[in-house]
């Protein structure tokens, strides 16, 4: 497993603030921030996918109505016995 080398003085003072509140190691606490910040990306992210989920039920909803109700999207009218364009 890899190592991290973090020179930033003050997030390494704020890591140690932190595990010292919360009486655990800093290793701890970063997982823990690591861990929080993963499952709110991953929300968000499904949360968007759901909401553009949506969007195309809607839209496919709208243009169904834009068909005869026998429509069955049978294209072979506009082509040969060869299957090229008539």
């Amino acid at each position: 497993m890899g190592q991290m080398n973090i020179k930033d003085a003050v997030l390494i003072e704020k890591v140690r603030r932190l595990a010292e509140k919360r009486q655990t190691t800093q290793t701890d606490v970063l997982r823990q921030l690591v861990d929080e910040a993963l499952a709110r990306d991953d929300a968000e992210h499904e949360a968007r996918r759901l909401e553009k989920l949506a969007a195309i039920r809607e839209i496919t909803q709208r243009s169904s109505k834009l068909f005869p109700p026998d429509w069955d999207g049978d294209h072979s009218y506009l082509y040969d016995e060869n299957g090229l364009p008539k």
